[in-house]
């Protein structure tokens, strides 16, 4: 497969009539810059969330702060729950959400720079149950690198999961 551009997924969401929403931490809304740098990004672009802190989080996609107690902002079950939050408080049918650690400070041994992890949500079946993919993927380089990187990711692997 050729290397992936936004282009594709930008014809993608035209040919299907879908709305695409992003759920934002490390990144900042890099995700969604790149999204709007397309011309024409309104017709399938519905919204962007930055929620950097916990209380973001909670207050604009309703994760639990349970969740956050339990398994930390960077984690597959909050980046699921990040992804599920953006696809309900929003009027999209497709949703991404990146939380992850770019550095320089902020890792563990647990939790390394260049952890980040991911969530894909999605409405499926007549009924619109929401389906969903999560995992965690350690990018090596400098912050902008671990971003860049993390932004790209996240959009590649949303177009993957509406071409199946």
């Amino acid at each position: 497969m050729a290397e992936f551009s936004i282009s594709q997924l930008a014809a993608l969401c035209l040919q299907n009539n879908l709305q695409i929403t992003t759920a934002e931490s490390c990144t900042g809304g890099l995700a969604a810059k790149l999204i709007t740098d397309q011309a024409g990004s309104s017709q399938w672009f519905e919204r962007g969330f930055v929620t950097y802190s916990n209380s973001a989080k909670e207050q604009m996609l309703g994760v639990e702060q349970s969740l956050l107690e339990q398994w930390g902002a960077v984690s597959e079950p909050v980046a699921k729950a990040m992804a599920e939050g953006a696809l309900t408080h929003s009027d999209a049918d497709f949703a991404l959400s990146i939380t992850g650690i770019a550095g320089p400070d902020g890792g563990s041994a647990e939790k390394p720079v260049g952890t980040v992890c991911f969530g894909w949500s999605w409405y499926a079946g007549s009924d619109r149950h929401i389906k969903g993919s999560i995992t965690t993927r350690h990018f090596k380089g400098d912050r902008e690198t671990v971003r860049n990187q993390s932004a790209y990711y996240a959009l590649e692997q949303l177009y993957k999961l509406m071409q199946s």
